[in-house]
C-alpha cells in the first residue's frame, strides 16, 4: 500500500512537470522545500546555540541569519553548490535577487562566511493562486539548506528569525504544501511523516491548518494549506481571503 501511495505521488510529479513545461510556465506554484536531514537526530541540539541572528554549531562553525536582504547584498554572495534542488545554484541566485526587486518580496538568508548556504523567501501568490489579487496575503514561497548544513535544523532558525520580524504582522502569511514538491529521498520519511514534520515546523511560527476547497489542494489527501493572520491585517482583508479559501460558499 505505501509502495503505491509512493508510486502515486512520483506519477502525480512527472505529470504536474510535463504540463508546466508544455504550458511554457517556469515557476512552480506552491512551497518547494528541502532542507530536512534524518540525522538531526544525532545532533545533540544543546550544544547548538543561537542568539541574535547567530547560531554557534558543536563544532564552533558560526551561522549568521540574515534579512530582509536586498538583491544587491545577495549578488556580493555566493551561492552554496550544493543549493540545487530547485534550479542550478546561479539560476537560484537571480530567482532571490529577483524576489527581493519583487513589491513586498523579502528573502531570508543562512550564511556562512561569504556562502548562502539556506534561505526562506516571501512573495505575493503567483497568478495561478485564487490568493493572487488579494494584496494583503504573502505566501511563503521556498525553503532550501544545502545538505551538509541541514542537521543543524536552519531551516527552523532561519523560520523564526523571519517571523520574528515585524512584517509578518501585516500580511495573511500562507503556505500551500503540495507533496510533489517534498524532497521525499532525502528525507527518507514517509509522505505522511513529512507532512507531520512540516506541520510541526510551521506550528512553531504559528501557522495553523486551513480546510480549503481549492482543488489543487484537494488534489491529493496530503496537501496542506497553513495560515497565519498578522496582528494588524484588517477584519475586512481577513473576510476577503475567506470567500477566497472556500469560493463554492459564495458562488
Amino acid at each position: 500500500m505505501l509502495i503505491e501511495l509512493e508510486y502515486n505521488v512520483i506519477s502525480e510529479v512527472i505529470t504536474k512537470t510535463l504540463t508546466r513545461k508544455f504550458l511554457g510556465n517556469e515557476k512552480v506554484m506552491g512551497l518547494n522545500m528541502a532542507f530536512y536531514d534524518p540525522n538531526e537526530k544525532n545532533i545533540d541540539h544543546k550544544k547548538v546555540h543561537v542568539t541574535k541572528g547567530l547560531v554557534f554549531t558543536p563544532n564552533n562553525e558560526v551561522l549568521h541569519l540574515e534579512g530582509p536582504v536586498t538583491g544587491e547584498y545577495i549578488s556580493r554572495l555566493k551561492m552554496d553548490e550544493g543549493l540545487s534542488n530547485f534550479r542550478p545554484p546561479k539560476n537560484q541566485q537571480e530567482a532571490l535577487i529577483t524576489i527581493c526587486n519583487l513589491q513586498n518580496g523579502k528573502v531570508f538568508v543562512a550564511r556562512h562566511d561569504n556562502n548562502i548556504i539556506g534561505y526562506v523567501t516571501f512573495h505575493h501568490p503567483d497568478e495561478y493562486s485564487r490568493w493572487h489579487n488579494h494584496p494583503w496575503v504573502l505566501e511563503l514561497g521556498a525553503i532550501e539548506v544545502t545538505k551538509s548544513w541541514r542537521k543543524y535544523r536552519v531551516a527552523y532558525h532561519l523560520i523564526k528569525e523571519a517571523f520574528s520580524n515585524s512584517f509578518v504582522e501585516e500580511f495573511i502569511i500562507i503556505t500551500i504544501e503540495y507533496c510533489w514538491h517534498w524532497d521525499l529521498r532525502n528525507s527518507q520519511l514517509t509522505i505522511w511523516d513529512y507532512q507531520k514534520m512540516l506541520t510541526k515546523l510551521f506550528a512553531s511560527v504559528d501557522l495553523k491548518k486551513r480546510a480549503t476547497d481549492d482543488p489543487d489542494i484537494l488534489e491529493h489527501p496530503a496537501n496542506v494549506l497553513m495560515v497565519r493572520h498578522g496582528n494588524n491585517v484588517p477584519k475586512e482583508a481577513v473576510q476577503r481571503f475567506e470567500e477566497l479559501t472556500f469560493k463554492s460558499k459564495y458562488l
